[in-house]
């Protein structure tokens, strides 16, 4: 800077500088602006509107107008939207499974589901059932019942079940295993589970879970019937076969001895 000070102070050198050439210099151009210093920049800084003149300065405009009216959603700013009609919903089916000595209608009448959605019972016995079961479209019932000697015939599907009648009876044609299967096939809800209805078909099966309970707790605190379990009939045979044969030979010696006593 010093050099470029003594060569513009001397006036041989500034003689020899073409015409108008110093006069360039000084005049201010409107396109081209000279280099400021680095305190001049900050003396006066650039407005920021002006970083954004570039294409990316609009979708910056549009991504702020966007987040401005989400902000302003929830403070209020924003009209509510309108009233909307109340959605009537369709009641819920509770299928009972009980003989006709009760009548399971009267116990639900007027009851509602959250205090806003109807029931509406379907009672019948194991023997007017019939149904099929999707995995993806739930369980549905057929039913055909008598009431007061009218043929009743009904197809449905029930949002929930309640059982009230064993499923499985030793009686010919009183094994109706196969629909409490097809009832938790079918994904329905139970107020009584249905493992535990289908359980309760075996009722070895429920005393050997008592039995566990027997050994837990103690025979004092669950005192439980003495039972021997076969599996067949053949087991049964030899086991009356030594008991009888036990039985004769203690009657035999007792006879033996009889006069002896006397």
């Amino acid at each position: 800077m010093n050099f470029l000070r003594r060569r513009l102070s001397d006036s041989s050198f500034v003689a020899n500088l073409p015409n108008g050439y110093m006069t360039d210099l000084q005049r201010p151009d409107s396109s081209t602006s000279s280099p400021a210093s680095p305190a001049m920049e900050r003396r006066h800084p650039q407005p920021l509107a002006a970083s954004f003149s570039s294409p990316g300065s609009s979708l910056f405009s549009s991504f702020s107008s966007a987040m401005k009216q989400t902000s302003a959603a929830p403070s209020g700013l924003m009209e509510p939207p309108g009233p909307s009609s109340p959605v009537v919903q369709r009641p819920r089916i509770l299928l009972v499974i009980d003989d006709a000595h009760t009548d399971w209608a009267k116990y639900f009448h007027g009851k509602k589901v959250n205090g806003e959605i109807e029931i509406r019972v379907e009672q019948a016995e194991f023997s007017e059932l019939n149904l099929a079961a999707y995995v993806t479209g739930g369980c549905m019932v057929d039913m055909q019942v008598l009431r007061n000697g009218t043929k009743v015939v009904r197809s449905f599907k029930p949002d929930f079940i309640l059982v009230r009648q064993h499923a499985y009876s030793m009686a010919l044609g009183e094994d109706y295993r196969s629909l409490v299967i097809g009832l938790q096939y079918g994904g329905l809800p139970a107020v009584n589970s249905l493992y535990s209805v289908y359980n309760f078909c075996s009722k070895p099966w429920v005393f050997s879970q008592l039995i566990k309970i027997f050994h837990s707790l103690g025979p004092e605190k669950f005192p439980l019937v003495e039972q021997t379990f076969f599996p067949n009939h053949k087991p049964m045979e030899i086991r009356f076969q030594e008991e009888l044969s036990s039985y004769s030979s203690s009657c035999s010696k007792s006879f033996l001895l009889a006069p002896c006593i006397y």
